[in-house]
């Protein structure tokens, strides 16, 4: 989605918050809880470009949305807890889960000691070739080639396009022009190698961004020896497994459980799809999660939780808080579940500009 599509759905969710709407609906639609999609929280606000700004929270809006979720009386809960109460029917009081995708060293520098104060849980969806810092990062690669360039000439479905990158506004277009085409490539390697290509041929250099942006195995082990954290698994290479074969993603899946489990001691039960849309993981992946022997496994589809998911615990729904959306009034209408059901009605699920992984 872009800005103005974004710009777009902030006054539609306002409108929702501000009218009242979404309260009436919500003893409709508000479901039995929440399970959120978070990925970096990060201190103070990053300025021009930066379209993967929208994976970053700032701490202080992370703060006050466990509070706010708290007031509205929700419980906060572990990933082994919406497990239980989903598939025991327990839907006496609403539920929130709040889970981070990737592993980014500052889940534990800012997010932990913030869910540590309140002494609530949280949960890390780890791919497991990042703590080895060998994980390829694409959309953060491209984001910094784009970022050194002032013009860039690309190759797209066998026509040359070409790019000036002389504005943040124009950087941008590039970046969402570039993006979506190599999500939509049927094999995600092309896309990782187009990128590499790409960096290489510009000298622009990219091959620490990993390294330096995820836990490697010593801090996630320490992460991990909180009782109030769960690891979880989120396969090894994060591929979306809707692209490989099936015996191809019941690997990804499985390497990437034995992994977390051989570093932390510990069984691994819980699991997110990269990247979690319809065309990154469906009904084949869901079974397959299942057939694994893990408890739960998440999406990025959007929408809350609600009654008919106790038989549906390998392709859960989660919200995602994002850095486009860093506002009370947002969350407050997204728990009303009335947007997500709207939405559906109408045969579209875009909440936030998209879910990089």
């Amino acid at each position: 989605m872009n800005r103005r599509k974004t710009a777009l759905m902030k006054v539609a969710l306002s409108a929702l918050h501000y009218s009242g709407a979404g309260g009436l609906l919500s003893p409709m639609t508000r479901g039995v809880g929440v399970i959120f999609t978070l990925h970096r929280v990060v201190p103070g606000q990053t300025a021009g470009f930066s379209p993967n700004r929208i994976l970053e929270l700032q701490p202080e809006f992370l703060d006050q949305t466990i509070q706010l979720v708290l007031d509205r009386g929700f419980d906060v809960v572990s990933l082994d807890e919406v497990h239980a109460r989903l598939g025991e029917g327990d839907f006496d009081r609403p539920f929130a889960c709040f889970t981070f995708d990737d592993g980014y060293r500052d889940n534990r520098e800012h997010a932990s000691p913030i869910f540590r104060r309140y002494g609530l849980p949280m949960a890390i969806y780890v791919p497991t070739d990042f703590p080895d810092g060998k994980g390829d990062m694409w959309w953060l690669r491209l984001e910094k080639v784009l970022a050194e360039l002032d013009a860039i000439d690309v190759k797209i479905d066998g026509n040359w396009c070409h790019f000036d990158l002389e504005t943040t506004d124009r950087k941008n277009a590039a970046f969402e022009r570039i993006y979506w085409w190599l999500r939509r490539l049927p094999v995600e390697e092309h896309a990782r190698e187009f990128v590499s290509e790409l960096a290489q041929a510009h000298g622009v250099e990219v091959g620490g961004i990993c390294r330096d942006l995820i836990m490697d195995w010593d801090e996630i082990r320490d992460l991990a020896a909180d009782p109030l954290v769960t690891i979880g698994a989120h396969t090894r290479r994060h591929l979306a497994l809707a692209k490989l074969t099936q015996s191809e993603a019941a690997l990804e899946i499985q390497e990437s459980v034995h992994r977390l489990e051989a570093e932390l001691r510990r069984p691994v039960s819980h699991f997110s799809f990269p990247y979690g849309d319809a065309s990154s993981a469906g009904e084949r992946e869901f079974n397959l999660a299942r057939e694994l022997g893990l408890k739960t496994a998440v999406t990025t589809r959007k929408g809350l939780l609600h009654e008919r998911h106790s038989g549906a615990l390998t392709g859960l729904p989660r919200v995602s808080l994002n850095g486009d959306f860093q506002a009370a009034r947002y969350v407050k209408v997204m728990l009303s579940g009335a947007p997500f059901a709207l939405m559906s009605m109408a045969g579209r699920m875009p909440i936030g500009r998209r879910e990089a992984a």
